[in-house]
């Protein structure tokens, strides 16, 4: 996806991916979906059966982005951290892939 030399690409990883907060495994991923955008760091969008939405609860938090939709976000069930991931349930265009998978803003991979 291109608009004025903004660019959004998607693409199966194949490094394995975790994310913890404090002593707890909040996902563990060895098929993430890469997303590379103009003027970000690279994320990195797990599938939710990857992830422990058990220790999850929806945010009311919505944020809005002209490439890739509505985001809904996420925190951490026992109020440990607000607003900890955030997912597209309905993305635009190509970045369709993305859809109902969760990103963190801090993953270790490899």
């Amino acid at each position: 996806m291109s608009a004025t030399g903004h660019t959004i690409t998607v693409e199966e990883g194949t490094e394995r991916v975790r994310v913890t907060h404090g002593d707890r495994v909040l996902a563990d991923s060895s098929r993430p979906l890469l997303l590379s955008e103009t003027g970000y760091p690279v994320r990195y969008y797990l599938p939710p059966e990857d992830v422990r939405t058990d220790l999850l609860v929806p945010s009311d938090t919505r944020t809005r982005c002209p490439f890739k939709g509505t985001a809904s976000y996420w925190s951490l069930a026992d109020g440990g951290a607000e607003d900890i991931a955030w997912s597209y349930p309905e993305p635009l265009g190509q970045v369709s892939e993305i859809k109902g998978c969760l990103c963190f803003p801090d993953v270790e991979v490899g």
